[in-house]
């Protein structure tokens, strides 16, 4: 079964596949939240980080990337000694130094979207590869979660689930300017 098939009436998992998995976005604090939820999901389930989703938002202020970028040892202990959210000293430690990098890489490209932009289309193994260069804690998993809940890759959804034709009129990165799948270039 997909994803389309459980998450519809769930109270968690309904939610975000029906307004946020898949669709396009261009905000650094929500792409920077995506990529830390898909690190603190490694190991665990989804179900999990959303429950603590809140919890989250609030320990690490909003996901702002400038503020967790200037997080130090106070703020790492803080998150650490923080139920409310998964206390992983790998995780934390990644979210704070993938922080550092989006802040580099919004300085570069004007905004982390414009750095994924910037290296868009590739197929996946090629993102992996960049991601692994680039940030901590990213294997094929979390930069393929990602990318598809971002709207950089194609499979968040069901070509029949309703939310399919949603996100399609947005046209997000990974279709074509028609609507149509593109093909992804390979480099």
């Amino acid at each position: 079964m997909s994803y389309c098939d459980l998450a519809p009436g769930h109270p968690f998992h309904g939610p975000y596949h029906d307004t946020e998995y898949g669709f396009p976005t261009r905000e650094d604090s929500v792409l920077f939240e995506r990529l830390a939820l898909e690190i603190n999901q490694a190991g665990l389930s989804w179900l999990t980080v959303l429950k603590k989703r809140e919890a989250f938002l609030a320990a690490f202020d909003g996901f702002d990337v400038a503020t967790v970028a200037r997080y130090g040892e106070a703020e790492r202990a803080r998150l650490l000694a923080d139920a409310g959210i998964i206390r992983n000293r790998l995780k934390v430690d990644a979210v704070i130094a993938n922080a550092r990098t989006v802040e580099g890489l919004i300085a570069e490209y004007g905004s982390f979207a414009g750095w994924l932009d910037g290296h868009h289309p590739l197929p996946k193994d090629a993102w992996v590869r960049l991601f692994r260069k680039t940030f901590r804690f990213t294997g094929g998993e979390i930069t393929g979660e990602f990318l598809m809940s971002t709207g950089y890759l194609p499979g968040a959804h069901d070509e029949g689930c309703p939310v399919y034709s949603r996100i399609m009129a947005l046209t997000p990165p990974w279709a074509g300017a028609d609507g149509d799948a593109a093909a992804p270039d390979v480099p």
